[in-house]
């Protein structure tokens, strides 16, 4: 009984340590950019794209078809480092624990 006892403990002190890692990877941010940095793109921690920036190369009626590629591709990207920096975080969490299947 006592061990189920130190998992229960392990898993609601995961389920704090969750939380907060939550509501501090809203203040995380992640960049990225296509096209040699012409369209750069801002994400949090929580997978939310914050900014777009577009150089005016591309902010040209007969650039559209490029500039939507260009977007596109950086919002992939943010969202890709996004999810890794997560990933990071979350593997620090679970790694202290000796849950089953969380190490």
């Amino acid at each position: 009984m006592k061990d189920f006892q130190s998992v229960l403990k392990q898993a609601q002190e995961m389920q704090a340590r969750l939380a907060r890692l939550q509501e501090e990877m809203a203040e995380k941010t992640v960049e990225a950019s296509a096209g040699g940095g012409m369209v750069t793109v801002t994400a949090n921690g929580r997978q939310e794209i914050l900014s777009v920036r577009t150089e005016s190369e591309v902010n040209y009626p007969e650039e559209t078809g490029l500039l939507q590629d260009l977007v596109l591709a950086a919002v992939n990207e943010a969202l890709a480092r996004s999810r890794e920096m997560m990933a990071a975080e979350m593997a620090k969490i679970a790694g202290g624990l000796n849950l089953p299947g969380m190490s």
